[in-house]
């Protein structure tokens, strides 16, 4: 089974090196496994530092994160297509255990499970993710991983990755709930350090899911997603299935509301722009999904989930 890795990347020159060298120099590292780098508008040596390891590299114009995955998809021709971030690093086995679980039959699509590392993280962010990282959202899903795996049949089902912020939310709805598969190995998530870059993740990742379910509503592709709903999901699943069960999470509680609610004032104020509403000093791609696309809240506290269309 041939494995395509589509890594799109944006000022990623200071780790990509070691992304990539930790797939390319893995012993268990062969022919069946091609990775192309797309770097999207780089002001660095992102495209560089990628052709020294030894891998595909497309240098694409715009800063985009949909148009590098277009323009990757274009030449890729693996039986699995895997989408990961430039700045996970993750092993050789874990791509072929993804690969593995997609051969079975009536498998369309992969993740790993995360973990989020919150261990550098502000106490605020850390109580957060004590609430988020619980919510129901995430079983059974592929997003917010930073790694989806998908079968060429699935990847067959759409011509081009539509703009929108939400890619992921995207992938996970061109798949049926029946045609996914958890793969019980971990991936690791790097949570924010600070409060401030936390309340701006949460507050593109509320505006990529709003963006994502206005794309089902009006545009015709949208109508045509497998999508199905999230058990037990609602704007209050922080409280009735997390909080409510474990009530020794109450205070962290109070710090989970207080940053949705700031996030979600920041989407509302004047002059935010969503598609520069997050980055990361030096580098970070403006739609790459560790640095934005958290649909863990963003779907929980929108008051439109997975499992409503409005």
């Amino acid at each position: 089974m041939q494995i395509t890795v589509i890594m799109p990347a944006f000022n990623e020159e200071q780790g990509i090196g070691a992304v990539l060298r930790g797939l390319t120099e893995s012993p268990h590292f062969g022919t069946d496994i091609d990775i192309i780098v797309a770097a999207n508008g780089c002001t660095d040596d992102t495209a560089g530092v990628a052709r020294s390891c030894g891998v595909r590299v497309l240098e694409i114009t715009t800063p985009s994160k949909i148009a590098a995955l277009n323009a990757a998809d274009e030449i890729a021709t693996g039986d699995v297509r895997i989408y990961l971030d430039a700045d996970m690093a993750v092993p050789v086995e874990l791509l072929r255990e993804l690969a593995a679980a997609i051969a079975e039959p009536g498998v369309e699509a992969a993740a790993p499970r995360p973990v989020i590392d919150a261990a550098d993280s502000s106490w605020p962010v850390r109580a957060y993710y004590r609430i988020n990282a619980r919510l129901p959202v995430f079983k059974g899903r592929l997003f917010g991983r930073g790694l989806i795996a998908l079968s060429a049949a699935a990847r067959a089902r759409f011509t081009h990755f539509p703009d929108i912020i939400a890619d992921d939310m995207f992938l996970d709805a061109v798949v049926r709930s029946t045609e996914k598969r958890d793969v019980d190995l971990p991936v690791r998530v790097v949570a924010p350090r600070r409060t401030g870059e936390l309340v701006r993740r949460v507050a593109r990742s509320r505006a990529g899911n709003a963006e994502f379910w206005h794309f089902v509503r009006t545009d015709p592709r949208g109508a045509e997603l497998a999508l199905d709903p999230v058990p037990g999901s609602s704007p209050w699943s922080w409280l009735s299935r997390v909080v409510g069960t474990s009530p020794g999470l109450f205070p962290a509680a109070f710090c989970y509301v207080a940053i949705t609610v700031a996030a979600e004032l920041k989407r509302r104020s004047p002059g935010w722009n969503v598609r520069t509403g997050w980055g990361r000093p030096g580098g970070g791609d403006p739609g790459r999904n560790t640095g934005d696309n958290d649909p863990q809240s963003a779907v929980e506290t929108s008051g439109g989930g997975r499992g409503s269309r409005s």
